[in-house]
């Protein structure tokens, strides 16, 4: 939803190659990884398309091969793995596909692409991708557009005069931190956003009751996948941010998608109701009780987010379980700093991550 692949000189799934990559290892097996550059948030089916092209493009001899997809990228790989799929390039390498993980994935869907699909949503949805960029390659604290954005999702539509092109100049400056040989590769990203909203569309609630129904899991291969939530922002999490302005401004931007997102439709309730019951059983276990109806990570509820077998699930937001967390690590080295997106609250640290990719890797190399 907010996701690239190297942008700033910043690479988007660094740390979640390097943890595989030291798994299979220690396994006595050789990992080589490729990251799909897809459009961000265009169609499902033109993601997929793409995504199976580029597979068949870089996959040679006869590995295994494993899909892993975080958010709308678990679709991706769903729908290029799926026996009913009609999509280009992809029927030379099927057979060798051994695993499909989805990460924090919106499989029946979430309100946010709802909210992100209106006219104001497109909106935001630009300025959060851009702050996102940011904030994860520069480790810079953008608190004006923060500010900016808390402001616009909670204003009367009478505002939006005044608020929306002081949202453009906000994001505009934004762009202007990254020097002028990067900022056309950014801008290149940030243009494909406005151009083809599509998956916004499909990733609401009542899209995804249709799309669901016509994804068709592969025969023989696994499918696993991760799951967590952030806590509702607390009164205590409000009271520790006196004296830390942009960490203030982070936990308001954060607590409203959180809102946005728990806004769940009795109609269309984000998960599967035949699996209702077996899927909070397998939830209440991983989290040691019963997750909240509207319980998610700021982005999509943890409900809509269980396909196949549950590997993991935890306290964390979307972007901790990539490694896009707050950590200790000296400046110096830089390539395993961890920079936080939003302030969640969810504590997610070191410990969280490697259990979260000891389970994930574990299941790959069980399907190899």
């Amino acid at each position: 939803m907010f996701g690239f692949t190297r942008l700033a000189s910043y690479d988007y799934f660094s740390h979640v190659i390097r943890e595989l990559t030291a798994r299979f290892d220690a396994a006595g097996l050789e990992i080589e990884t490729h990251v799909s550059d897809v459009l961000p948030t265009a169609s499902v089916r033109r993601r997929a398309g793409r995504l199976g092209e580029q597979i068949a493009r870089s996959s040679s001899g006869n590995g295994s091969i494993h899909l892993l997809g975080h958010s709308t990228g678990g679709l991706d790989a769903r729908l290029v793995a799926s026996p009913a799929a009609q999509l280009p390039s992809a029927e030379p390498w099927l057979p060798r596909l051994r695993s499909v993980t989805t990460m924090n994935t919106p499989h029946y869907g979430t309100p946010l692409a709802s909210f992100f699909a209106t006219a104001k949503g497109q909106k935001i949805l630009y300025a959060l991708s851009a702050f996102t960029v940011m904030g994860l390659s520069l480790g810079a604290r953008p608190l004006a557009v923060a500010s900016v954005l808390v402001g616009i999702i909670g204003r009367s539509d009478r505002a939006l005069g005044l608020t929306l092109p002081m949202l453009d100049r906000s994001v505009e400056s934004l762009i202007g931190l990254v020097d002028d040989v990067r900022s056309a590769d950014v801008r290149t990203y940030l243009r494909g956003i406005k151009e083809d909203q599509g998956a916004m569309l499909q990733l609401s609630p009542e899209a995804m009751d249709l799309m669901a129904a016509g994804f068709e899991d592969r025969p023989g291969v696994r499918y696993q996948s991760t799951a967590s939530m952030s806590p509702a922002p607390s009164l205590g999490q409000w009271l520790r941010m006196i004296g830390h302005p942009w960490q203030a401004v982070s936990l308001a931007l954060f607590t409203a998608l959180h809102e946005i997102t728990a806004n769940i439709d009795s109609h269309y309730p984000c998960s599967e109701e035949a699996h209702e019951a077996e899927v909070a059983a397998v939830l209440t276990s991983a989290l040691g009780e019963p997750p909240a109806v509207g319980g998610n990570d700021g982005c999509v509820p943890i409900r809509s987010q269980v396909w196949g077998e549950l590997v993991w699930a935890g306290l964390g937001d979307h972007l901790d379980v990539l490694g896009h967390y707050r950590d200790e690590t000296p400046e110096d080295r830089v390539e395993l700093r961890h920079h936080d997106w939003l302030t969640s609250g969810s504590r997610f640290n070191d410990a969280s991550f490697a259990a979260l990719m000891d389970r994930v890797a574990a299941g790959m190399i069980g399907a190899s």
